[in-house]
């Protein structure tokens, strides 16, 4: 054998394992390509029942939604009625509040008026007690009418 002969059969050896690789390859090949039909096979049946399963989860979402609707409308009137509750307390507070910075107001204006004429000692405190039981008594009776609101 000359060396062409040799060249010859060693192309045709290495042909020979190359086409056997390609044959396992081709084999895979052929096994993934049978699971991917039976995959599809099966793939009507099973859209099938998960358009079903979904029919049925809309329908009873549908059937809740309509349930919280009507909760929903029997609870408004409740919601309405705390809306008026704090808007009332507000209110309320609002003038309590004004009523508490006025009295602030007109006792800094009574302890200025005892310091500006020299009014000290026993009689400018009993004043000013005066004056405050005086706004205390007026302060409870404006909050007595508002709770008989």
């Amino acid at each position: 054998m000359d060396f062409l002969g040799i060249g010859v059969l060693i192309i045709g050896i290495a042909f020979a394992v190359v086409s056997i690789f390609i044959i396992k390859a081709l084999n895979n090949l052929a096994k993934v390509l049978g699971g991917v039909n039976k995959t599809v096979e099966q793939l009507p049946e099973q859209l099938d029942s998960v358009m079903k399963e979904t029919s049925n989860v809309i329908h009873n979402s549908n059937d809740t939604l309509a349930d919280v609707n009507e909760k929903i409308r029997a609870l408004s009137p409740l919601f309405y009625i705390v809306g008026d509750i704090g808007e009332s307390s507000r209110k309320l507070t609002s003038s309590l509040v004004d009523m508490t910075y006025s009295m602030k107001n007109s006792t800094h204006e009574g302890e200025q008026k005892v310091n500006e004429e020299g009014w000290r000692g026993i009689y400018g405190a009993l004043a000013l007690s005066y004056y405050l039981i005086q706004r205390r008594k007026a302060l409870k009776s404006v909050q007595l009418d508002s709770q008989n609101l």
